[in-house]
Parts: C-alpha cells; sequence; structure tokens
C-alpha cells in the first residue's frame, strides 16, 4: 500500500477495486463529510500520481469520474475543484460490489460494470477527445482520406451490377467463413502481393479489427501475457485489453523489436506478439528482413506465435519494396489484412490466415461475433476485386498520398523545424519524436487550442506512461497540401507556446540557462 503524504491518501495495487476507483472514493468521502469543502482545490494530477507511485492516468482517470459524478469541476490551466453545487455535495456515493440498493435513481451500474470496461486503455479515447476550437480545426488523426481519394464511382458500379444480378440473394446472411468468390479473389490478391495462402486458410471478418479481437479471445484468458512494442495501435492495446490480457511492452530499435528483450521473455508464457512489420502505427518503423528472420526463430523457440497485421500493404510511395512478410516466410504466422486502408473505410472487410487446426475455433468466434459480415459488402468487393479496380485506384491515390506526405513533411521543415523526424516510405502517417522535456500530452493540449489536432504518443503506450520515446503521429491522407500546411503552422505555434511556457530551448527541450 502506497499513501500519499500531500493528501494522506493511500492506493492498494493488490486490491480487487482498480485503482482510479479506490481514489475516487476516498476524495468523494472527504467531500461528503465536509474536509473538502466546495471551492477546495485537488492537488495537480502529476503531482498526485508522483505522490502515490502511480501512473498519471490513474489519477486523471479518478479526476475524470469525479467530475462525470458532478463532484468536482475542471478548468484547462486553472485546475480541478470540488463543486460548489448542492447537487455535487449531496450526491449518492458509487455502490461498492457487496451492496448494490435499488433506489429513485435507477441501477447501481458502476458496481455491475466489469473491471475490463473499465480498463485504464479503453477510457484514453474519451479522455483526449478534441475539445479545442471546432470551427476550422484541422483534424490529423483519422487515418481516412479525403472524400475527393474514396472510389465512390467505382463502388456504386460494383454494388449496383450486384443487386441487378443477383437481387434479394445478395441481402441475406453470408456464411460464416466469407463469400467464396470474395475468398478467392482476396487469395488472388494476396498472391499478387508475394502472401502465399489457399482459400481454406482464409476467413473474413467485419475488419481487420474484429479479426484481431477474435484471435485474442482465441488465444487469451483473462490475465495471460500478450507482447506488444513499446509504440504500438491504439486499437491493439484496446483489443488486448478488452480480451483481458496483461500486456507487456518491448522496447524497439531502428530494426523491430529488441532481441534481447524477448530474449528475457522467452519463458514468460506469452500468448503471443502482435506486430505491424510493414508500416508500425504510429512510429512508422519498418521491421528488417533480417529482424524478420530472428523474430521468426524465436517465435517458434519460445512457442509465442506472431500475429502481423499488414494494414499498409499496397500503400508503399516509395523507395526499396518492403522485405517479405512474416507470413509469406513461415505458414504458422496469424496473418490480418484488411481494405479499409487502401480502399473503402466503410466496407469493414478485413480478413484472417491460418493455420488448420485454429480454423474451426476461430470461425465459431466470429459467428458468435456478428453472425457474419455484410452479404452485400462482401460481393462488391468481390466484383471490384475481379474487375481490377483496385489496381486503377491505387494508380489514382498513391501519387496523391506521395504529395500531401511531402507537403506535411515541407511544412514541418518550415514551421516546426526543431523537430527532427523521418520521411515515411509506406503508410499514411508521419511520426514526430519529442525532447524529452516536452510532454506529448501538454502539446497535444496547445495544438487544440491552436486549432489542429495530432495523436500524443501516450495513446499507442500499453502502459499509457510513454514508455518509448515520446511524440505525436499526424496523418497527411484526410487533407489537401494547403490544409496540410495551415496544420503545420498550427502546430509549430503550439510548439513555440510550450517552450515559452516551461522555459524550454525550442531546439533541443531542455530548459533554457538562466531559467525559472
Amino acid at each position: 500500500m502506497v499513501q500519499s503524504t500531500l493528501t494522506g491518501m493511500t492506493l492498494d495495487p493488490a486490491a480487487n477495486e482498480p485503482l482510479y476507483r479506490q481514489l475516487f472514493d476516498q476524495i468523494v468521502a472527504r467531500i461528503r463529510t465536509g474536509a473538502y469543502s466546495p471551492g477546495h482545490r485537488l492537488p495537480p494530477t502529476r503531482d498526485l500520481a508522483r505522490e502515490l507511485a502511480t501512473n498519471r492516468n490513474t489519477v486523471v482517470h479518478a479526476y475524470a469520474e469525479l467530475e462525470a459524478a458532478g463532484f468536482v469541476t475542471s478548468t484547462v490551466g486553472r485546475g480541478t475543484f470540488v463543486a460548489s453545487s448542492p447537487a455535487a455535495s449531496s450526491a449518492p456515493a458509487r455502490p461498492s460490489a457487496s451492496a448494490r440498493p435499488v433506489n429513485a435513481a435507477g441501477m447501481p451500474w458502476p458496481s455491475l460494470v466489469s473491471r475490463v470496461a473499465d480498463a485504464e486503455p479503453l477510457g484514453r479515447y474519451d479522455r483526449l477527445a478534441f475539445r479545442g476550437p471546432s470551427k476550422d480545426a484541422i483534424n490529423l488523426t483519422r487515418m481516412q482520406p479525403s472524400a475527393d481519394l474514396l472510389p465512390d464511382g467505382l463502388f456504386r458500379r460494383c454494388v449496383d451490377h450486384v443487386l441487378r444480378t443477383q437481387g434479394a440473394k445478395a441481402l441475406g446472411y453470408a456464411p460464416r467463413e466469407g463469400l467464396p468468390a470474395l475468398r478467392a479473389q482476396i487469395v488472388a490478391d494476396l498472391a499478387r502481393q508475394g502472401v502465399p495462402a489457399a482459400a481454406d486458410d482464409l476467413i473474413i471478418t467485419t475488419g481487420s479489427q474484429q479479426g484481431l479481437y477474435a484471435l485474442a479471445r482465441m488465444l487469451i484468458n483473462p490475465g495471460d501475457a500478450f507482447l506488444v512494442e513499446d509504440s504500438t495501435y491504439a486499437g491493439a492495446i484496446n483489443v488486448l485489453t478488452a480480451a483481458g490480457a496483461r500486456l507487456i511492452s518491448v522496447p524497439s530499435d531502428d530494426e523491430g523489436p529488441e532481441l534481447a528483450a524477448l530474449e528475457r521473455l522467452t519463458h514468460s508464457g506469452a500468448k503471443g506478439l502482435y506486430l505491424m512489420p510493414g508500416c508500425n502505427n504510429p512510429t512508422t518503423r519498418q521491421i528488417s528482413a533480417k529482424r524478420r528472420e530472428r523474430l521468426l526463430d524465436w517465435s517458434h523457440r519460445a512457442g509465442v506465435p506472431l500475429i502481423e497485421d499488414d494494414y499498409a500493404a499496397d500503400l508503399h510511395l516509395d523507395g526499396d519494396p518492403p522485405p517479405a512478410t512474416l507470413r509469406a516466410m513461415d505458414g504458422d504466422v496469424l496473418y490480418i489484412g484488411t481494405y479499409s486502408k487502401k480502399l473503402i473505410p466503410a466496407l469493414r472487410i478485413g480478413f484472417v490466415l491460418i493455420p488448420p487446426a485454429l480454423r474451426p475455433r476461430l470461425l465459431a468466434l466470429k459467428h458468435a461475433m456478428d453472425l457474419g459480415t455484410s452479404l452485400l459488402a462482401q460481393h462488391a468487393l468481390a466484383e471490384l476485386l475481379e474487375r481490377g479496380y483496385l489496381k486503377a485506384h491505387l494508380a489514382r491515390v498513391l501519387p496523391e498520398y506521395r504529395r500531401r506526405r511531402d507537403a506535411l513533411s515541407s511544412a514541418l521543415a518550415r514551421y516546426a523545424s526543431p523537430l527532427r523526424f523521418t520521411l515515411p516510405r509506406s503508410g499514411l502517417i508521419l511520426w514526430l519524436p519529442l525532447p524529452a522535456a516536452i510532454a506529448p500530452e501538454a502539446l497535444f493540449d496547445e495544438a487544440q487550442r491552436q486549432g489542429v489536432l495530432v495523436s500524443p504518443s501516450t495513446l499507442h503506450s500499453a502502459s499509457g506512461s510513454g514508455s518509448a520515446q515520446g511524440g505525436i503521429r499526424l496523418t497527411f491522407c484526410p487533407e489537401p497540401p494547403d490544409r496540410l500546411a495551415e496544420g503545420a503552422k498550427r502546430l509549430g505555434r503550439a510548439l513555440a507556446a510550450i517552450a515559452e511556457r516551461y522555459k524550454l530551448n525550442p531546439e533541443t527541450g531542455a530548459p533554457q540557462l538562466g531559467a525559472v
């Protein structure tokens, strides 16, 4: 048990109750007894987290729950204060799990919610919601192309053809493994990319997110260890957390996950290692060919399966082609693919390649989740692939993605020159590492005030603490070059404001000499 000398509050990591709820209950008790009167200022989240030797997000989560319940009010730049409203001081405390009284307020929902639903990573998107100026705001967080780059005309032709030729037959339920015609088309498309597969290896999913969730539910028992890179896809963190995994971060270098760190985890009992070899999200790092071979060797020695998320397939912008996929090198790799990023996000069609021994189990889980992916969408995608429209679409959009990437990088070099970054060769994102003294969430907040939304590295950290080098992720697909340049300009203003506020050297992020 850890006790704060600042407030006297305690946290017990061994207790069944989540840490943020322990903190919530103690603050509510002090408000209800009058120990914290209206207007009382709660300690800053960083200070209280340091006192309690916990993650700052734990305190942030507790404060957010207090505000949602009406006990406190928060103002950016001023702090968090006990609410003056009588309703706040007389509001009922959260019922405990052992006592669930039914009253006029309705069901005691907080005590009924599972621990998984309250897990910290699942609340990050809400906590970091865009609350800045909405007029003319530039959103550089969405990995979704602007409307002019979506193939709505090509897709309409395919849907019209399906309805004209299939009629009502295209409006029923799909086979749980997916439409045979689509599976055959995807196998052919994978062969074009150098990924060997057979139709029986492939299961259609409702987006790649469902594919990962089905794999996670198949592999993970609550509390099982699961490995992820220290900076990874926020959606994967959410999925694995929701499946009950205990996430372990693996540090990475320029070539991929560090082998020495993996060797130390050989006997960890981990149920898998999630990777994005072609283009890490958020860092855009590509795992080298040599490291891929070593990863496969370690996987077999440790008995830890690799999950390969190839979300950026076909989105190679320039430079040498990516190395062979892990799946092309080893049939035991669990491979996830999608047509959302390179084609149409609204399709929500992905797929999983798995060894035959796992197929019945994954099919059963997939069927339990949604009874099958949209049959009409599957027919339309099969028609689109058969007509060769994907190739035509990529020929149109890839040059524009390169143009937008170059426009953003040029604008960053002009307006955010203290930051150094590597030009991505694949994917739709750009990664900006930050000096250690600049907190990613501080820059996120200031960028909101300047009218541009970015993704801080805390979203992409398994621990939420930004154990890897801090940074921000920017997408360049959703805006034309002039808007990207304006977004970079606003980000530059945010950086300057942070440097001025904390007396930092804009080149290094270090405190300036003589600064107080």
